[in-house]
């Protein structure tokens, strides 16, 4: 396997465990300094449940990203736009190789990068098994049960919430989601138990506009098949 097609397949393992748990939701507002210094910050379950308020009052949500994995000496960045639509529909196009795609359609994940002969296809039930930073996106969660050990720090232009996703503790060290006093997503990080990290950012973010069905249909390629891949360990 050359070296670019490793970091391809750790990139697709990253996402395909943590993409539905998450996973979208992130609506950016620009910060203003004043607000956080005029009222006191809140608690970590305080924050918490703001995050939760916001994102299970929204019904899709388009954004761009930054995706930065960093582990086993590689380091790399991808950007693209992600589409989010409930209940559980997400679409991740990336910039490139332009048609590498990753679509959640509510029954089935499919990934698919420009050059292979196959697509592979899990089915959504068995993503949403496992707890995933990305499931905060869809407003699946409530993150002060779902995050053990929770905590808040107060960042520039904002807070970050951190803790262990429950039953990934074996596979996961920590999950640190960076929003602002109004509780909207800025990016999320994810420290695999080996230690690598995979963060996204997004910027762009535009709530409750309309999300067509074909967003998140995949269409194969000419020559190109769809397997069923083994479901995220």
């Amino acid at each position: 396997m050359l070296p670019w097609e490793l970091s391809d397949r750790i990139l697709t393992l990253t996402l395909r465990k943590f993409l539905p748990l998450l996973a979208v939701a992130m609506a950016m507002i620009v910060y203003q300094p004043t607000a956080l210094a005029a009222s006191p910050a809140p608690s970590a379950t305080e924050l918490a449940h703001r995050v939760d308020a916001h994102y299970n009052h929204l019904r899709s949500l388009t954004a761009r990203f930054t995706e930065r994995y960093r582990g086993m000496g590689i380091d790399r960045s991808e950007t693209g736009t992600l589409t989010l639509s409930k209940p559980g529909r997400m679409r991740w196009a990336y910039d490139a190789p332009s048609g590498k795609i990753f679509v959640l359609n509510g029954k089935f994940a499919i990934s698919y990068t420009p050059g292979d002969a196959q697509a592979e296809r899990t089915p959504a039930r068995d993503l949403d098994d496992l707890r995933s930073p990305l499931r905060f996106l869809l407003g699946h969660t409530e993150i002060a049960k779902d995050l053990r050990g929770l905590t808040l720090t107060l960042v520039q232009g904002g807070y970050t919430l951190s803790g262990v996703p429950r039953g990934m503790e074996k596979t996961v060290q920590s999950i640190d989601i960076t929003v602002d006093a109004q509780g909207q997503i800025d990016s999320l990080r994810i420290v695999d138990a080996d230690g690598a990290e995979t963060t996204f950012t997004f910027t762009e973010i535009h709530e409750n506009v309309p999300t067509p069905e074909s967003d998140f249909t995949f269409t194969p390629p000419p020559g190109v098949t769809v397997i069923d891949g083994a479901a995220p360990i």
